[in-house]
C-alpha cells in the first residue's frame, strides 16, 4: 500500500517552518557546529546551568545526554566505512579509559560509541581525539551521519571494484562541511561495491551500489529507506552514476531535499523517505536531473540472490598470503582495554581494524602463517572465534543503562534471550538474525531481522505495569528484502524466551527443505505462528503506514 502524501494545509514558507519546528528556530538563532568553541564557557556556568537548546546543539559533535541526565554525555565517532588504523583504535580505547569508564560499544553505523565523559573532560577529550586524527563532526545532529560501506572493501576478491578511496573523499567533503550541517534531519549515506551487499543499502537514505556498466565502473543509486516509527525500503532511482560523479550525485540529491521547507515543517515528517513517498523514485530522478541541469543514464539495478555477509571468520583476501579474520563482539559491548590490546595485536603485523554493521569488528591483513597464533590471542583478549554464530548475527541498540528514549532493558536482555536459546537449540540456530531495540527508533533495525522486538510496557493479571516487547516476523535484508510486521504485542520480558522458543521449534519440525526461518515465517499465517508461540496475534493496530 503506497503512503499517503504529505499534506500540508499552509505554503511551506520559512515562517511557518520556524512558528511550528523549534529546532529548526535553534538552528536559526545559532549553528550549531560552533558549540565546541563555546565549551569553556558551558563549563563555566555548571552542567545544570547550560540552556536546553545547546545541549541539543552539542549533539551535532556526536553527543547525547547519558541517562539519567546527571551531566555525563554519550559520544559518537565517525568512522567511514569503520576502517580504523590500529593508533586510531588504541587513541579511542585511551579516552574511553581516561575520561569515562572504559566502556566502548560498536553501532550498526560501523561506530564507536563511548560512554560516561563528563561536561568538564570535553575540551580534552575534542584534543586527544584531534591529536588521533578522529573527528565526530555531524555524529548526531541534522547532518551528513557516518558514511556506512562494505568492512572488507578493497580485501574481498569477489567485489566489483574497492570504492575506500571513495568513501574517505565523500567523507572529505560531508564531514563538518557547513553546507551539509542544517539538513531537515539526519541523512544517512552507504558506499559499497560488494557482491552480496552486506552495508543494508536497503534501509539508507541514499544507497551507491556499486555496478558495472559497459566496462565503466560506476554506482546504481537507491533513494529513501529509512527505519524509525515508519520504515521504508530504498527505492532505485534507475540510474547509472560513474564513480567521479558520486560527490555530485549525493550533494544534488540532497540538496534537492533540504531545500524543499515542506520537510522542514514537521520534524516528524523531516526525512527523505517522506519526499520519496510524496513523489516517488521518477519524481526524485527528475528533480535531481532538473538540479543537475542534465539527463543521468538509465540503469536498472540487478537483483542478487545471496544473502548479505556478517564477514566472520577466517577469509583470504585477494592479497596473496594474507587474510581476514571477522571477529564476533557478543551484543556490541568492549571495554577501551580490549580496544587497546586489539589495536597492539593487529598493529604487530600491520593490518587495521574495521567495525561491521552487525557490531563485530574485522581484523585485516593477518600473514596466514599467524592466523593460529592471531585467534588465540583475540580469544585471550576476550573474543574467541568459537562462538555460535547467533552471536554475530544478533544486535542490540545502546538501550538500558544509557539511553533516554528506551523504556525497556536492550542488550542485556539480548544476551539472555540468547544464551537461553543457544542452550536449547546450539548450532541450529547460527543463522537466525535477533533484532532488539529499546524503542521505535530502531537502532539496532529490528523491523528487518528474522525476528525483531521493540521495548515497550505490558501488564499483569492484576494490571501492574510489567517490561514487554512487541515481537515483529518476516522482515529481511537482501534478495527479497522486507519491513517485518509487529504479530504479537505487549509480551512480557519474562515469557519472551516461551514465545521466541515456540516459534524456533515450529520452524524447525514443519519447514520444507531448505526453508529459512524468514521464508517459514512468510508462507504461515499469524495465527499459526501464533499457535507455535503460544500467543494471540495482534488483531487492533495494522500499522497502515508500514503496508507493503
Amino acid at each position: 500500500m503506497a503512503a499517503a502524501p504529505t499534506r500540508q494545509k499552509e505554503p511551506a514558507t520559512w515562517e511557518l517552518v520556524l512558528k511550528r519546528n523549534p529546532v529548526e528556530r535553534l538552528k536559526q538563532a545559532k549553528a550549531p557546529l560552533g558549540i565546541r568553541d563555546e565549551l569553556p564557557a558551558l563549563i563555566a556556568m555548571g552542567y545544570e546551568s547550560v540552556p536546553e537548546e545547546d545541549v541539543v546543539r552539542l549533539q551535532w559533535w556526536g553527543l547525547y545526554h547519558d541517562k539519567p541526565k546527571v551531566g555525563t554525555f554519550m559520544l559518537r565517532l565517525k568512522i567511514p566505512s569503520g576502517i580504523l588504523p590500529p593508533a586510531k583504535l588504541r587513541a579511542i580505547g585511551e579516552v574511553s579509559n581516561r575520561y569515562g569508564r572504559g566502556d566502548a560499544e560498536l553501532s550498526t553505523r560501523q561506530c564507536i560509541q563511548l560512554h560516561w565523559l563528563r561536561l568538564e573532560e570535553l575540551p580534552n577529550v575534542f584534543a586527544d581525539l584531534d591529536a588521533a586524527g578522529i573527528t565526530t563532526a555531524g555524529g548526531c545532529g541534522d547532518t551528513v551521519r557516518n558514511i556506512t560501506g562494505c568492512p572488507v572493501a578493497g580485501l574481498d576478491a569477489h567485489e566489483l571494484f574497492d570504492c575506500t578511496g571513495l568513501v574517505e573523499q565523500v567523507a572529505d567533503f560531508f564531514y563538518g562541511n557547513p553546507d551539509f550541517t542544517n539538513l531537515p534531519r539526519k541523512h544517512k549515506y552507504t558506499i559499497a561495491s560488494c557482491a552480496d551487499r552486506c552495508n543494508a543499502p536497503e534501509i539508507n537514505c541514499v544507497s551507491l551500489i556499486g555496478v558495472v556498466k559497459d566496462g565503466r565502473a560506476g554506482f546504481a543509486v537507491k533513494v529513501g529507506g529509512g527505519l524509525s516509527s515508519v520504515p521504508r525500503i530504498a527505492r532505485d532511482l534507475g540510474v547509472f552514476v560513474p564513480a567521479e560523479e558520486a560527490i555530485e550525485i549525493l550533494s544534488t540529491i540532497t540538496n534537492v531535499w533540504s531545500e524543499d521547507l515542506r520537510y522542514r515543517v514537521s520534524r516528524v515528517k523531516a526525512r527523505l523517505k517522506f519526499m520519496v513517498d510524496d513523489v516517488g523514485a521518477e519524481g526524485m530522478r527528475e528533480r535531481v536531473e532538473a538540479k543537475l541541469g542534465r539527463a543521468l543514464e538509465d540503469f536498472e539495478l540487478p537483483p542478487i540472490d545471496v544473502q548479505p555477509s556478517n564477514h566472520v571468520g577466517v577469509h583470504a583476501q585477494k592479497h596473496e598470503g594474507l587474510s581476514y579474520i571477522g571477529v564476533p563482539v557478543r551484543v556490541g559491548l568492549a571495554s577501551g582495554d580490549q580496544l587497546i590490546a586489539v589495536a597492539d595485536l593487529v598493529e604487530s603485523f600491520g593490518g587495521d581494524v574495521r567495525i561491521t554493521r552487525q557490531q563485530n569488528f574485522v581484523v585485516t591483513g593477518v600473514p596466514n602463517e599467524r592466523i593460529g597464533e592471531v585467534v588465540a590471542r583475540l580469544e585471550e583478549i576476550g573474543f574467541p572465534l568459537t562462538t555460535n554464530s547467533v552471536w554475530a548475527n544478533s544486535i542490540g541498540c545502546t538501550g538500558e543503562p544509557h539511553c533516554n528514549f528506551s523504556v525497556g532493558e536492550t542488550k542485556q536482555r539480548l544476551a539472555r534471550l540468547v544464551e537461553h536459546l543457544e542452550g536449547v537449540f546450539g548450532e541450529q540456530i547460527a543463522e537466525l538474525r535477533l533484532h532488539l531495540d529499546g524503542c521505535p527508533h530502531a537502532c539496532a533495525q529490528h523491523w528487518v531481522g528474522d525476528l525483531g522486538f521493540q521495548g515497550t510496557t505490558g501488564k499483569d493479571a492484576d494490571g501492574r505495569r510489567l517490561p514487554a516487547y512487541d515481537i515483529f516476523v518476516r522482515g529481511s535484508l537482501g534478495p527479497d528484502s522486507a519491513i517485518a510486521r509487529p504479530v504479537f504485542r505487549r509480551v512480557v520480558s519474562d515469557g519472551l524466551e516461551a514465545a521466541v522458543e515456540g516459534l524456533i521449534r515450529g520452524w524447525l519440525d514443519a519447514r520444507r527443505d531448505g526453508e529459512s526461518f524468514t521464508e517459514f515465517q512468510r508462507r504461515l499465517s499469524d495465527d499459526e505462528l501464533g499457535a507455535f508461540a503460544r500467543l494471540e496475534p495482534a488483531r487492533s493496530r495494522r500499522d497502515a503506514e508500514v503496508a507493503a
